[in-house]
């Protein structure tokens, strides 16, 4: 079995939640993340939206693009 190597940052994290004691906690905690992450990725939707690298046409382009990986039928 692999051994995990955590970084400093992953250390900091569970140090922190030694003091989560209950599940609320756990999901607010949960809820803060996924807004953070959430926020930092329409950041940069709205960069890429202002700098023209995307926009309504391409978007709509996406609604149609089939991007599943063929299997080889041959055996």
């Amino acid at each position: 079995m692999e051994r995990t190597v955590f970084n400093a940052a992953q250390l900091q994290i569970l140090d922190l939640m030694s003091y989560v004691e209950n599940e609320e906690t756990l999901d607010e905690i949960k809820d803060m993340l996924s807004n953070y992450f959430a926020q930092k990725a329409e950041k940069e939707i709205d960069k890429l939206w202002e700098s023209g690298k995307i926009n309504n046409t391409i978007i709509e382009g996406w609604k149609n693009e089939h991007m599943r990986t063929p299997y080889n039928t041959k055996q």
